[in-house]
């Protein structure tokens, strides 16, 4: 009889496959990675002294992503996880850029693994929320919504899973351009929605 190990087969997309996911680092053995230094993001935090002086000071890791070389098409799922580190801007959490999916009647699923943030979400009809991050908590970011993950913690990253329809493409650049609507802010050592003064 052949040895029987459900637990070790080859990545096949059309077969099915397990993935080792290691839920203490949110590390596993995703292979496209990305990282973001926070020269990366000119233009999304609203204090641009503070900006400068951080990025002139080291500029340090924001964030970083791991992924899988998913095939694009309809009928497969895009996954990975994110790592938002802690810091602020001024007064503002460390956060990722953000972003509308290019089909945006595409929804996402985040899994929160590690840590303590904000999903900060908007419409292009105005609609905007803040939904918690939280170990072992799930937020469902639903179609036509940008999001960004913001980690609100002072010492520990915040850890997302996330998974959405693998053709539905990234776009950066709106936001890249307008900004968000509004923002999360530090104030009295809590987390506070400000409006963002540089919306366009």
């Amino acid at each position: 009889m052949k040895d029987f190990n459900p637990s070790n087969v080859p990545m096949d997309f059309d077969k099915g496959f397990v993935i080792d996911f290691d839920l203490h680092t949110g590390m596993s053995a995703m292979k496209d990675t990305g990282k973001r230094h926070l020269s990366q993001m000119k233009g999304m935090y609203h204090d641009d002294a503070a900006f400068d002086k951080a990025v002139a000071q080291g500029d340090p890791m924001v964030y970083e992503f791991h992924g899988l070389p998913v095939p694009e098409t309809a009928g497969d799922l895009a996954f990975g996880c994110s790592i938002v580190y802690p810091g602020k801007v001024g007064d503002e959490y460390y956060m990722t850029k953000g972003h509308f999916h290019t089909i945006m009647d595409t929804a996402e699923v985040y899994y929160c693994l590690r840590g303590k943030g904000y999903m900060l979400m908007e419409n292009p009809e105005g609609d905007w929320r803040a939904l918690a991050l939280e170990a072992g908590k799930a937020v469902y970011v639903p179609k036509r919504y940008a999001h960004r993950s913001i980690n609100v913690g002072s010492d520990e990253p915040l850890i997302t899973f996330f998974v959405f329809r693998a053709d539905a493409g990234h776009d950066y650049g709106t936001i890249e351009q307008k900004g968000y609507r509004k923002l999360l802010v530090e104030r009295d050592g809590q987390p506070a929605i400000i409006d963002n003064p540089k919306w366009k």
